[in-house]
């Protein structure tokens, strides 16, 4: 009578699977069917085709979002010399100053919410990071705006002519509470876009909100 499987240890030890070793797979072989192979030339198009889409609310954003200093240089261009120099000096100040710290801290906020709202696992981290993000971003807008209100007197010590540096801080005082809501601006729009979909709506929202001002700033260009 032949010996039975578990009475003969060599037997037994045969028909138990091989020990997992370091190369072994973690996963067991697929037996789902392999997608059909497409052409290089069709993955381009679809990869393209994706990128264009996902690209362009955001440059439209960008693009009416910058179209307030370009409207407001071509009116002051349209009533003297002089009134053209200052509102482009006075914007390129503001850009080296306050833009700035909008758009890199906003970048910031940027990277850290997306990477929030993807690996968190309560999603409400995000909204935490918007209001920390608003609050420190404030506190340095407040710097921007004291030296705005006393730039007069750093535009005479930089050499600027007379005008200039009457004009163009007098141009920084009004534009201090409109640089306090383009940088709560770009925090919401960097808190949206970390939310980011398939459809791209939280990037169509800024650009709904920003295309929504575009008539007003081109009014003062249209004949009546």
């Amino acid at each position: 009578m032949p010996p039975d499987a578990d009475s003969d240890p060599s037997r037994a030890e045969a028909a138990l699977p091989p020990l997992p070793s370091e190369t072994s797979p973690l996963l067991g072989p697929d037996t789902k069917p392999l997608p059909a192979p497409r052409s290089r030339l069709s993955t381009a198009l679809s990869e393209a085709w994706l990128l264009t889409r996902a690209s362009l609310p955001v440059i439209l954003a960008y693009t009416l979002q910058n179209s307030l200093q370009t409207m407001s240089v071509l009116i002051a261009g349209r009533l003297s010399p002089e009134a053209l120099a200052t509102a482009a000096f006075s914007y390129m100040f503001a850009m080296s100053t306050a833009w700035l710290v909008a758009l890199g801290g906003t970048t910031a906020l940027d990277t850290i919410g997306s990477s929030s709202y993807t690996g968190a696992g309560d999603k409400r981290d995000l909204g935490v990071l918007l209001q920390r993000g608003i609050a420190v971003l404030s506190g340095f807008y407040a710097v921007v705006a004291v030296l705005w209100w006393f730039s007069e007197g750093l535009f005479r010590a930089l050499g600027q002519e007379e005008f200039i540096c009457v004009e163009s801080a007098r141009f920084l005082r009004w534009l201090i509470p409109g640089g306090l809501g383009y940088v709560w601006f770009e925090s919401m729009k960097k808190f949206l876009q970390a939310q980011g979909t398939d459809n791209n709506l939280p990037q169509h929202r800024s650009l709904f909100l920003s295309s929504s001002f575009f008539p007003l700033d081109m009014s003062p260009f249209i004949k009546r």
